[in-house]
């Protein structure tokens, strides 16, 4: 390396030993400068730091004025260093002074220096400062020099990241690492948790950056490339048995980046500077990220979640680390904080150590939504580049009910959640006392409160919240978390179990509701341009009714002797109800056949969440025994916006006008024929959407445990006789209104209702 003495690796270990002392943070940063100048013949080194007000300022220097350290400071995008941070991109000039960007700080002295290397100090892809050496003589710096500063600046980054440069932050200020940050995302699961981060897939912690051997390093690092080919190949090979479609395109371009010839030798000329295969990944992919992130270009940005992958399989493979954090290292009060997640992974979790769940992906309709539901655990999902911002063990907060979520929260903001935590808490020990309170309106009209449930860790709730009944549980769940197809005896196991944890209240089992976005792991997927209205739920039931057959004979089975309810998702005819009502006909002669006892009463319903029921209800009534209204569907079958889709999903108010009116006429037809009649989606469990419920003729809601309570308090304090009225005339009328959300909160605060 040109105009250096000894070369990277020599550098890079003094400046080891330098952080290795046991010193002050600011002896130690003005002993690395001192290094960093002499091993580049610079006159000058100085290290600039980011704040948490986005200022940059002079933490050490070698060759400055050393007044000027913490007293120095401008802005990113401010002169040649702040545009370095602002870019996150190298910058080398031979006549620093001449370039646009130039901004003279008099303070410093460094008028006499001409030519310029800074290069950010990257972490994550995210700027935590910048690393800058000058001389007086104009010259041009080398690709290597330039290599060995950003290898340098590695070094640079630890340091900061591990906090012990805050102590040596001026009053009031903090490094931009450490800053508390408030961000937003969807309120999926109740519930406030505050706790210590732990990466789901946890980032793998590059302990040894320098090697001695180049060689030995190359070799390593070619050998977990070839590994993560192989295990690329290996999922191109499970995807092309699902048949051509857009997910064989997402896998080919993973390919194509772990076979790109440039990425190649980025990492092998990182190796060969001097750096481990470990380090030169970290180094390789910080450059990406910084530069991909700052990108406008959606499809970019999007290629970045890729190099993110490729290059956290590649550190894995170089250190056998495991991609998920061990139960025993887990802290007591850990907020799990990932990309995305199935349920399966959430449930592997110890749930004693868990206070909060929060996703960069995951709507409140997803499969682990429903399961962090289940275990009550506070959730937020879309909350953008959560992953990238947080540290392991960073301080958090997680509040499921507004969709906030505070990073390295003031003591103040850390107060106050926890205040609000243990408000919660008594709202819930008031909840509890109200379990053997009837469940009835001020003007006596009884309301049944039904559970939601789906896998046995909801059924203790059952008698915990006294609900009427499991009103509705999704047996999917079951597959879903399966590692294979479950067999007729487990589904017969799982069934019976949850018939004998509630032997004196009545089971709603829904059959399987699958596709569209619950694709089981085992089974072939497919694609389709339109899934949430494609090849799902009873439509797939009924072309292959083997898979039918064996879950209704596993019910029909665990139901011997007892009261049973057998429910079919997105029915749209009545002619596919029928179809299904023979399937349950031919499994009960097959019973009877061979002596097994049957269930003592049987009912056959069906969801109500295809808008074409809606035209045939008189027909349909006239079918089964009892229906359930499935809103989240029936709502985005109505507004043609689905739930999933953060652009549409709030677009439309489901305490709308044409949603309640189509709502009511259920009612009023069932009320005709007496047939039961519940709603099992996710409005039944709000407050405010139940009491407008109630006020159209619902006299049955199923919903989550955790919402039994906050409903049961709203409708002990309502007149059902003046919701309805109130609710009838805001419907009635022909405003155009796009919600009656305000007028009803009104209604509620005016009258005392609490929600």
């Amino acid at each position: 390396m040109r105009g250096a003495l000894g070369g990277p690796r020599l550098l890079l270990r003094r400046i080891r030993e330098a952080m290795a002392e046991p010193v002050h943070a600011q002896v130690r940063l003005d002993k690395i400068v001192v290094h960093i100048a002499s091993n580049m013949v610079a006159e000058v080194c100085s290290v600039y730091v980011l704040r948490d007000d986005g200022r940059l300022e002079l933490f050490a220097t070698e060759g400055l004025n050393r007044e000027a350290v913490h007293l120095t400071t401008m802005r990113s995008g401010e002169g040649l260093v702040g545009l370095i941070a602002e870019t996150a991109e190298s910058l080398a000039l031979s006549d620093a002074q001449a370039h646009p960007a130039f901004s003279y700080k008099p303070e410093t002295g460094e008028e006499i220096y001409h030519s310029f290397l800074g290069v950010p100090i990257l972490r994550g892809g995210n700027t935590l400062g910048v690393l800058v050496v000058q001389n007086k003589a104009r010259r041009t710096y080398s690709e290597e020099e330039v290599e060995a500063l950003q290898t340098t600046a590695m070094l640079l980054a630890e340091m900061i990241a591990s906090g012990e440069l805050q102590s040596i932050v001026r009053p009031g200020n903090d490094i931009a690492l450490r800053r508390a940050i408030a961000l937003k995302g969807s309120a999926i699961a109740d519930g406030v948790g505050l706790g210590h981060v732990v990466l789901h897939e946890p980032r793998v912690i590059i302990k040894q950056l320098i090697s001695d051997d180049p060689a030995k390093e190359q070799a390593r690092l070619d050998v977990a490339i070839e590994a993560v080919r192989h295990t690329i190949d290996a999922l191109i090979d499970r995807g092309d048995q699902a048949g051509p479609g857009e997910h064989l395109e997402v896998l080919e371009t993973f390919r194509m980046f772990a076979h790109d010839r440039g990425w190649l030798r980025r990492l092998r000329e990182a190796v060969m500077s001097g750096l481990t295969a470990e380090a030169a990944v970290e180094r390789v992919q910080n450059d990406a990220r910084a530069k991909l992130q700052r990108r406008t270009d959606p499809y970019l940005r999007e290629r970045l979640h890729d190099l993110d992958d490729l290059a956290n399989r590649l550190l894995h493979a170089l250190t056998g680390e495991s991609f998920v954090v061990a139960n025993e290292d887990m802290p007591d009060n850990a907020i799990l904080v990932a990309r995305t997640m199935g349920p399966a992974a959430l449930l592997d979790y110890d749930r004693k150590k868990l206070r909060g769940l929060i996703l960069e992906d995951g709507g409140p309709s997803s499969h682990v939504a429903i399961v962090a539901r289940a275990l009550g655990i506070p959730m937020v999902g879309d909350v953008a580049n959560i992953v990238d911002l947080v540290e392991p063990n960073d301080a958090i907060i997680v509040d499921g009910t507004s969709g906030e979520v505070q990073l390295r929260p003031q003591p103040d903001v850390e107060a106050a959640y926890g205040e609000k935590a243990r408000l919660r808490a008594r709202r819930q020990e008031q909840y509890h006392k109200l379990r053997e309170v009837p469940s009835m309106t001020r003007d006596g009209v009884a309301i049944e409160l039904h559970m939601n449930a789906g896998l046995l860790v909801d059924l203790p709730h059952v008698a915990e919240t006294n609900a009427a009944s499991i009103g509705l549980f999704r047996t999917e769940l079951q597959f879903m978390i399966a590692p294979q197809f479950p067999r007729m005896q487990e589904q017969l196991a799982l069934y019976k179990t949850v018939m004998d944890a509630v032997p004196d209240r009545p089971v709603t089992f829904r059959t399987l509701d699958i596709g569209g976005d619950k694709i089981l792991p085992y089974m072939a997927a497919f694609e389709e341009d339109n899934p949430a209205l494609g090849w799902r739920a009873i439509r797939i039931g009924l072309d292959r009714p083997g898979l039918l057959r064996s879950q209704l004979r596993a019910m029909l089975r665990a139901g011997a002797g007892r009261d049973l309810r057998i429910m079919f998702p997105m029915v749209a005819t009545c002619a596919e109800f029928d179809a299904a009502k023979v399937i349950v006909e031919r499994e009960l002669t097959h019973l009877r056949r061979h002596a097994y006892e049957l269930p003592r009463d049987l009912k056959l319903g069906i969801m109500v969440e295809v808008p074409s029921v809606l035209w045939q209800l008189e027909e349909m009534l006239e079918r089964v025994d009892f229906i359930s209204v499935g809103s989240n569907d029936l709502v985005q079958y109505l507004y043609a916006a689905d739930r999933d889709n953060r652009r549409v999903s709030d677009r439309f108010d489901p305490l709308s006008p044409p949603v309640l009116r189509a709502l009511k006429s259920i009612t009023d037809k069932a009320a005709v024929t007496g047939t039961p009649v519940t709603l099992c989606g996710e409005i039944g469990g709000r407050p405010l959407e139940a009491m407008a419920l109630i006020g159209i003729g619902y006299r049955g809601l199923s919903m989550s445990a955790a919402s039994i309570g906050p409903v049961k308090a709203m409708l002990l304090a309502l007149d059902a006789s003046e919701i309805a009225a109130h609710v009838g005339a805001l419907i009635d009328a022909k405003t155009g209104a796009a919600s009656i959300r305000e007028e009803l909160r009104a209604f509620a605060e005016a009258k005392g209702v609490p929600l």
